[in-house]
């Protein structure tokens, strides 16, 4: 351990960038030598920084924002937001801050020859979701397509919802999913003065999230009522106070409402232009704080805030469930980010029983904690995630797969997974392009030798530059690395590479 504590800030974050680009050969994760003592500095925070990028694109003024994430997901948004019209302007040489021109409504879209707007939304949640309700108060149709994987993501309660609002919605390939061709229709959603429209949330937040988005615009507001369970509702309660911050009156349903008996009533009013700073990613900061419990040591956050929206403050009460202890330091008023998370542990794990359905993006991390907890003879139940079927990759499917070929017992269930008691050997990893699976195979590597994976450079969707910071994070550490609990730091066996 060093005397002090080190840092991992933008300059690995950019060497990490660098050396990983263009590399096609597994990356072999590294297991932790001894107890660490890092600082860890994180960019801007993807699910707000997508929220404040359509926010700023349609407000009332022009916008400068701070902090935010530049990032593979982000880029799309920003590329998407400019075919309809807004424009965007780079203040500093890391494109952290940024002014934002608004479009005027109807959106003007960028059209080809063919008078047809074409969005890439790549396997971004946030642009295939929240773009569309946008198109439809656009001057003309855009077609909106993506990765492969994105063609599998689920989209028809969204686009159901938009029709009956009067958008005009054609599928261009299967019902329901990408491609699909989404404009204005009669113009309808612009002469609304009295909004309602129900949608099926149960899928994902999104969904709702992108109609309260939508609802400031259209000149009645609009009446929004989710039927089922509605998963993540901390990504909607986001949603709502990012709104609220720009100005725009929502009216949220009584607490003890059922499903199906919740209605939100966003006001009709453009944002407000004006400053807005971006908080750090608190969900990317889970991986780094995790290996404070695996490796033993601690790894501090700054920045993070008092009061806060994003899923990832749920870290402080799970890694203490886990082994784990967490404190808070700094200034703690609601307003205040300069305060500094620190988790701290000793390698000794705990299972874990935990309903997840609020905070879906952190599953991939517990799990990893919980397939090391088994290790070490503890077993640990995820519910109230079967949402996680439809993310980048059927994320139930492939931690059951993945934690299965690292020798563990994981068991999916309807709607979470049962992780058993089981030693963990080294084995090739498959990220299935979803940057949470890589993170998860980084945080086991910390604790099993021989762990490779066959796309770390997906991470760069929400953290570009994350294999500098994990490796400047782990050179805090000593340099003999020793064997976790319950693991075989044996030879990788062939017959256990990365599959379906």
């Amino acid at each position: 351990m060093t005397d002090g504590p080190g840092t991992a800030g933008a300059a690995a974050a950019s060497a990490g960038s660098v050396t990983s680009a263009g590399s096609t050969a597994p990356w072999r994760a590294p297991v932790a030598a001894e107890a660490l003592d890092a600082v860890v500095e994180l960019p801007g925070s993807k699910s707000l920084s997508a929220r404040a990028l359509l926010l700023a694109a349609v407000a009332d003024a022009p916008t400068t924002l701070t902090g935010l994430l530049r990032s593979r997901d982000t880029e799309l948004m920003i590329a998407a937001l400019s075919v309809l019209g807004a424009r965007f302007e780079d203040l500093d040489a890391s494109g952290t801050r940024l002014r934002v021109t608004p479009a005027p409504l109807p959106l003007h879209v960028q059209a080809g020859p063919d008078g047809i707007g074409r969005i890439e939304v790549g396997l971004a949640g946030t642009v295939m979701r929240f773009v569309p309700a946008l198109a439809a108060l656009a001057d003309a149709p855009v077609v909106l397509d993506g990765d492969e994987a994105a063609r599998r993501r689920p989209m028809a309660p969204l686009l159901d919802a938009l029709a009956l609002l009067g958008a005009e919605v054609t599928y261009l390939g299967e019902p329901g999913f990408l491609p699909v061709r989404v404009g204005p229709g009669d113009g309808a959603l612009l002469r609304a003065e009295s909004a309602q429209v129900a949608v099926d949330g149960s899928a994902s937040s999104q969904f709702v999230s992108a109609l309260l988005l939508l609802g400031a615009l259209l000149p009645g507001g609009l009446e929004l009522t989710p039927t089922g369970a509605v998963p993540s509702l901390t990504h909607v309660a986001m949603t709502v106070a990012t709104l609220r911050e720009r100005g725009v009156a929502v009216d949220e349903p009584s607490p003890g409402a059922g499903d199906g008996e919740r209605t939100w009533r966003v006001h009709p009013g453009r944002p407000r232009g004006g400053q807005v700073t971006i908080e750090p990613d608190l969900s990317n900061a889970g991986p780094f704080l995790a290996a404070a419990l695996v490796a033993g040591g601690r790894v501090s956050v700054p920045h993070w805030p008092a009061a806060t929206t994003q899923a990832g403050d749920a870290w402080r009460e799970l890694l203490p469930r886990m082994g784990g202890a967490v404190t808070l330091t700094g200034s703690t008023t609601d307003s205040s980010t300069d305060s500094t998370l620190t988790a701290s542990g000793t390698g000794r794990l705990t299972g874990i029983e935990a309903d997840l359905s609020d905070v879906g993006e952190l599953v991939p991390t517990v799990a990893a904690l919980a397939a090391l907890a088994g290790a070490q003879g503890h077993a640990s139940a995820l519910t109230g995630i079967a949402h996680l079927r439809g993310h980048e990759t059927d994320r139930l499917a492939a931690l059951a797969t993945q934690i299965r070929r690292l020798g563990g017992n994981a068991e999916e269930t309807a709607d979470g997974l049962i992780i058993r008691p089981a030693p963990l050997h080294g084995a090739a990893l498959h990220a299935y392009a979803d940057h949470r699976m890589a993170t998860f195979a980084a945080i086991i590597g910390l604790g099993v030798e021989r762990v490779t994976l066959d796309d770390v450079e997906c991470t760069s969707k929400t953290l570009p530059g994350f294999t500098g910071l994990w490796d400047a994070m782990l050179a805090t550490a000593g340099d003999e690395p020793s064997p976790r609990p319950g693991t075989d730091s044996g030879t990788l066996p062939d017959a256990q590479g990365a599959g379906a």
